[in-house]
């Protein structure tokens, strides 16, 4: 079912009233993806990559130290790594999703 004309100018209007008013959540909501979530998904990721390093070079070296910190650091880049997602969202997509 399409919009009709009226329709599309109030909508037209109100967007450009949330760009002229809110410029950051306007473009957040055009790209559909929260500015944030980028920045955390790649430190997220090297947090990982580099707390695996450090679990390697601790039992390389066997420092318990090191090995102890890799692994925090990689449980902590695993958190922010996933802590965008809401398990809700998930759920409600999978849900959404036809059955093939």
């Amino acid at each position: 079912m399409s919009l009709s004309d009226e329709e599309r100018r109030s909508l037209e209007e109100l967007e450009r009233d949330l760009a002229a008013t809110d410029p950051d959540l306007a473009f957040e909501l055009k790209s559909g993806r929260p500015r944030g979530a980028i920045a955390r998904t790649v430190s997220g990721a090297l947090a990982v990559l580099i707390g695996f390093v450090l679990v390697i070079a601790g039992i390389v070296t066997q420092l318990v130290i090191l090995g102890v910190a890799g692994f925090l650091l990689a449980s902590a880049g695993a958190y922010w790594l996933l802590a965008g997602t809401s398990l809700r969202r998930r759920i409600e997509r999978r849900d959404e999703d036809p059955a093939p």
